[in-house]
């Protein structure tokens, strides 16, 4: 930074005379055009671009490449990542294809086991109500048979005791009994 202003020094020496001069024509009005003037104007003009150009301008051009470099390097960044978002979002496509694809088949298999487990549930409660229609039937049979035993004994004890009427003495030994249990069962096969 001294360097410059060190180097300017000599030059607003050399520019002393024409600004000197510059206030005495300056009268003279703005679109005059002056030799003297225009001469130093341009070695002024020459002497700053050499300046410039020996220290502003390599720290300008580092700069700039510098922030050009950044730049770059941010595109190709920028080209990565939109790489990597394509590859991400092309993955995370096929995966909710690929859950939409497990779900539907869940779904199916889902069905298929409750129509499975309807048609069992139908099957067992078909042979629920067999068994139960079959015990009853049982039951029932059990029941005419005891009610059958209980109106024989019913009428082995009306027998014997019309008959001791009848007879005149009381008939209950089981000799008795065996004789009208026989007859009665006489009666029932030859129906």
């Amino acid at each position: 930074m001294k360097k410059p202003v060190l180097a300017l020094a000599p030059l607003s020496l050399l520019l002393a005379p024409a600004l000197a001069a510059q206030e005495e024509h300056a009268a003279s009005g703005p679109l005059t055009v002056e030799g003297g003037l225009m001469f130093w104007t341009i070695i002024v003009f020459l002497v700053l671009l050499a300046v410039l150009k020996k220290f502003a301008w390599p720290a300008i051009l580092g700069a700039v490449e510098a922030r050009e470099k950044a730049l770059e390097e941010q595109l190709a960044a920028a080209e990565r990542d939109r790489t990597e978002a394509a590859a991400l979002l092309a993955e995370h496509r096929k995966l909710v294809a690929d859950a939409k694809a497990q779900s539907h088949g869940l779904v199916l298999e889902a069905k298929q086991l409750a129509e499975k487990e309807r048609a069992v549930a139908m099957e067992k409660t078909k042979q629920e109500q067999e068994e139960l229609l079959a015990r009853a039937r049982r039951e029932i049979t059990a029941e005419r048979d005891r009610a059958v035993a209980d109106l024989r004994r019913e009428a082995v004890d009306l027998s014997l005791a019309a008959a001791s009427k009848l007879v005149g003495q009381r008939l209950d030994g089981d000799a008795d009994r065996k004789i009208v249990l026989d007859y009665l069962t006489t009666l029932d096969s030859g129906r």
